[in-house]
C-alpha cells in the first residue's frame, strides 16, 4: 500500500504569536520534519483566503470572532483575519523543511465559502483537486498531521477516509484550537471512529522502516 504524509496547515497564523493562534502549535514543525524523510510523497495543504473573505468577524458588522453566523446556506464560525493570499502570516512555518514537500494544495480561496478539509470547501461544492493528485500518484494511505486537530485536521481525515483512503493520524504531530475544553479530544474521537488509526509518531516510523 503506498502512503503519503500530509501535512494540515503549519503556518505563521496557527502558530503561537499568529493572528489565530493554536496553543502549542509549534509543536508539530518538529514531528512534521522528522517524519518527510520516510516518506516518497509529502503533500501540504495551505489556508489561503482572498483579503475580504467572509469568514472574517471583521467582515460581519456586529460580530465578534468566534461567533457562528451563516453563510451561503451554511453555518459558519467567525475568525479572525488569519491566512490572506500572499501574507506573511499564510506563509509555512520558518522551521518546516519546506523543501521536503512535493506538492502544496491551497484551500479557501474562495471568498463567499470556507474551506476547513484539504480535500473540499466546506459544503463539497468544488474538490481542490487534492484526491485526484493523490490517485495520480497511486497513494492509498495517508498519514496526517498538522493544525488544528478539531477544525482542519478533523475535517481533512473525514473526507480522506469518505474518499476511501486508509489514514493514520499523528497524535503528537497535532493541536487543537479548543474554543470548548474537551475539542481537542472529541476529534480524535470523531476520527478513530469514521475509521482513522492514530499512532504516535514513533510508531509511524517503525512501520514505515518494516
Amino acid at each position: 500500500m503506498r502512503t503519503a504524509l500530509l501535512l494540515v496547515d503549519i503556518q505563521n497564523d496557527f502558530l503561537p504569536g499568529g493572528a489565530l493562534a493554536v496553543a502549542d502549535g509549534d509543536a508539530v514543525v518538529p514531528v512534521a520534519n522528522r517524519l518527510m524523510p520516510y516518506f516518497e510523497h509529502v503533500v501540504a495543504s495551505q489556508d489561503w483566503h482572498p483579503p475580504r473573505h467572509l469568514s472574517f468577524a471583521d467582515e460581519h458588522a456586529g460580530f465578534e470572532p468566534f461567533q457562528v453566523t451563516e453563510l451561503d446556506g451554511l453555518e459558519q464560525i467567525l475568525w479572525p483575519v488569519h491566512c490572506v493570499q500572499g501574507a506573511p502570516g499564510a506563509g509555512f512555518a520558518s522551521a518546516l523543511d519546506v523543501a521536503g514537500i512535493d506538492h502544496v494544495v491551497r484551500k479557501g480561496t474562495d471568498a463567499r465559502i470556507d474551506s476547513y478539509s484539504a480535500f473540499f470547501d466546506n459544503g463539497h461544492r468544488q474538490a481542490t483537486g487534492l484526491a485526484d493528485h493523490l490517485r495520480g500518484h497511486e497513494i492509498e494511505h495517508l498519514v496526517v498531521l498538522g493544525l488544528a486537530a478539531d477544525v482542519c485536521v478533523k475535517f481533512t481525515v473525514i473526507d480522506a477516509l469518505d474518499q476511501g483512503f486508509a489514514v493514520t493520524l499523528v497524535r503528537d504531530g497535532t493541536r487543537g484550537v479548543d474554543m470548548q475544553r474537551g475539542d481537542t479530544q472529541a476529534a480524535i474521537d470523531a476520527m478513530q471512529a469514521a475509521g482513522a488509526q492514530v499512532a504516535d509518531s514513533e510508531e509511524v516510523i517503525v512501520r514505515v522502516e518494516r
